[in-house]
Order: C-alpha cells, then structure tokens, then sequence
C-alpha cells in the first residue's frame, strides 16, 4: 500500500471516530444534563453533530475527501471518481473507525464498552426517513461539489442539523453511522435488529441521489467540457 493511499485510509478512519464519538457522547451529556426534557436533549446532540461535521470536513476534506460514510462512497464510485478496490477500503476504515469512536465515547461516560441498544426505530415511516435524509445529504454533497466546493463543509453541517428535526428518523444517514450506534444503547442507540432497514435505505437512496444528480447536472458538465475544448 503507497503512502498516499495509506494516508487517506487513515484519515477516514481518524475522521469517522471522531464523528461517532460526538453523536454517541453528546447523545450521553445531553441525555444527563436535560433533566429528561428529550428535546433539548435532542437539541444538545444536533448542535455537536453538525458542528463537528464542518471541522471535521474543514481537516479531512483535503487528504481523503472526508466521506466518513459508505453512502458517500458509493455515490463516488458510481460517478466514476474513486476505484472499487479503494472504495471498499475506505467502507472498511469506516466501519472500523465508527465503532472506535463509539467505543471512546462509552469510555469518556464511564459506560460498559460493549453494549447493543434496545433503542425501537423501524417500520415504513422510519426507512422513508432515512431514505429522505440520506438523499438530500447526497444532494448537498454533489450540488456543492459542482458548484461551490468550499461550501460543502458548512453545507453538510447545516443540512444534518435540519435533518435531526424533519425526519422522523433523525437523520443516521450513514451506514457506519448506523453500525456503530447499534452497539450503544444510550440516547443515540438504535437496535442491532433494525440497522439493516435503514442501512438498505441509506443506501438505495445514494443509488437514487446519484443517478438524479448525474441527470440534473449533466447540461452544465456539457457545457464546461465545449468551454474547455473550444479554449483550446
């Protein structure tokens, strides 16, 4: 493995910690500190999320591209910008990388490493939601790569912190997200039983995003390739 390849792997794993150690330990401190008010627990745990995705993004957007998300990554494979045999790497830091974090967040609380929720989030309504919010996260993502791509890092932080309140699911949006809060059983948690439901609709909604975007977009990359040749 060159260096190159071997730095991204690990800024996608570094970056996937650090986003999981947020959700899972600000779902825990807002949880404590709410006095079991759960929307300002909520509240707590939307802030820290969506701040942490711009920094996070802000670090890792240069070195990896900063997906943190196998959705992500399959919507660039799909589009042709990233081989399948890095692709596959990068889903396996991922995962890796989520569960660590969930990992470090139980022990920053104190709580039993290893755990799995009893957190109930499944049916048709929940698998739309996250059908929505993984779409509208890959709309924001490709959108903003083609015409703003200094925005993607704010763009994402914003778009995640509505999608904790208008999707009945709080917008997981991610598989490895959805893996790692299987394993806690704290305010983020979600039952092992029901991460598959969502994770099949994360990721037929990055299949969907992908090819309605390729649509949309298309005129516009036309275009730029007839600027490009005629400046030739």
């Amino acid at each position: 493995m060159n260096q190159d390849l071997a730095r991204r792997l690990a800024a996608e794993a570094l970056g996937t910690a650090f986003l999981l150690a947020v959700v899972v330990g600000s779902g825990i401190m807002g949880e404590s500190l709410a006095g079991g008010n759960t929307a300002i627990a909520l509240l707590g745990n939307t802030i820290a999320t969506g701040a942490i995705l711009v920094v996070l993004i802000l670090i890792f957007g240069p070195l990896s591209g900063a997906h943190f998300n196998p959705a992500v990554t399959l919507s660039f494979v799909m589009q042709g910008k990233l081989e399948k045999r890095v692709a596959l790497l990068y889903v396996a830091v991922q995962i890796a990388g989520a569960l660590a974090g969930m990992l470090i967040a139980h022990a920053m609380f104190e709580e039993p490493l290893f755990q799995a929720s009893a957190k109930l989030r499944t049916g048709p309504a929940q698998w739309l939601a996250e059908f929505v919010a993984t779409f509208g996260l890959l709309a924001t993502i490709l959108g903003c790569v083609r015409f703003r791509v200094e925005a993607v890092p704010f763009a994402v932080g914003l778009y995640i912190t509505a999608g904790y309140w208008f999707t009945a699911s709080t917008s997981f949006a991610n598989p490895a997200v959805t893996i790692a809060r299987s394993f806690t059983d704290t305010f983020s948690g979600i039952r092992p039983l029901d991460a598959p439901g969502f994770i099949v609709a994360q990721l037929l909604a990055a299949v969907a995003a992908t090819l309605v975007f390729g649509w949309l977009l298309a005129p516009r990359a036309a275009a730029s390739r007839a600027a490009e040749r005629a400046a030739e």
